[in-house]
Order: structure tokens, then sequence, then C-alpha cells
């Protein structure tokens, strides 16, 4: 099973809530690039299909941490399987359609400069990063309140916001502290830089 396959059959098994076949048929529709597109510029999933490897890999990272006794037990933390998969999944829906295909100069083994292939960033609408992934999905589907703020508050202390913000959506939210753990899990140790 590829990725595009194995994200439509997860979604398709977990996600069932009102408008949720209409956001995949987006995702997988002529308008959208999200199973082609890369997850970043130039470092994690850097090539053509990285967000949805990106995306998997988040949701994967997620639930093994919600699996954990810990977090279980002691932080009390038990979320649906559609919630686990919605967040996961659908974290970065922000990047369709941001990266177009170009090149960059970088010098070779010689020091001679040469054009390589990569992205370049056009943001049509620049609403955020959590922020227009929320924005994205309720346009098509209902989230709950958790759900939105772990979306909105996924990059964590890594983001441009108000660090206080954070930390006060962690304490509140505590899914959006999960999936900010997931998603730093999968972007350096599964994916991690292209060229290291």
């Amino acid at each position: 099973m590829n990725h595009k396959e194995r994200f439509i059959s997860i979604f398709q098994e977990q996600i069932k809530r009102e408008g949720a076949d209409k956001l995949l048929e987006y995702l997988a529709g002529p308008s959208s690039d999200f199973f082609t597109a890369p997850a970043s510029l130039r470092y994690h999933g850097s090539y053509p299909g990285g967000l949805v490897e990106h995306s998997l890999n988040v949701y994967d990272c997620l639930t093994a941490y919600l699996e954990r006794e810990r977090v279980r037990e002691v932080y009390g933390m038990r979320y649906s399987p559609e919630s686990v998969a919605i967040c996961g999944l659908l974290h970065d829906v922000c990047k369709v359609n941001t990266y177009r295909p170009g090149y960059r100069n970088v010098k070779d083994e010689n020091g001679v400069w040469q054009q390589v292939p990569s992205y370049e960033y056009e943001d049509r609408l620049p609403y955020g990063h959590g922020e227009k992934s929320v924005y994205i999905i309720s346009g098509f589907m209902r989230l709950t309140r958790e759900e939105a703020f772990a979306i909105r508050y996924h990059m964590g202390f890594s983001g441009i916001e108000d660090k206080r913000s954070i930390g006060e959506a962690f304490e509140r939210f505590p899914l959006a502290f999960a999936l900010n753990v997931a998603d730093m899990e999968a972007t350096y140790f599964l994916e991690g830089k292209l060229d290291k």
C-alpha cells in the first residue's frame, strides 16, 4: 500500500463526522496537491509526496505517544481514534498548494555553483500555519475545541506566536502538546534534513 492509499484508508476508517467525505474529496481532487506536495522547502519531506508521508508519520507518532501507559494513566490523555486521525493526518493541510517547483544554487564538491531542483514557497492564503489548517478543515467539517487547539498549536515553541499562549494551550488542551511531540518526532527523527 502506498502513502496515498494508506492515508485514504485510515481517513475513511477513522473519520466519520459530517463533511469528512467532502474534505477527502477536496484533498484527493484536482484543486489540491496534498498527495504530491513536499512537506517543506528544503528540509524534512522536501520531495514529491513528502506532505502525505509526513502526515502519516505524525499520525503514527501521535498514536504511539498516546498509547504509552504513563500518558494514559498518569496524564489521563485519552482521545478517540477519530480525534487522533484528524489531528495527525490533517495538521498540515495548510501546506496544500503552497510549494512550486523551482531551482536553487548550490556549490558542488569542487566549489562550482550548480542549479538543483528545489521548491519555492508561494502562499496565496497567508493565514498563518496551524490556524490556516484549522480554517481549511472547518470549511468542510466541525472540529472539537481540543482538536482545533491541537492543530493550531502543533508547531509548539518553534512557531512564531506569543510563547505564553503556547504554554497555556498545552496546559488547557493536552492533545496540542501530544501533537507537537508527534510532529517534532516525525520531523527530526523519522524524516530529518534532506542533505545532512
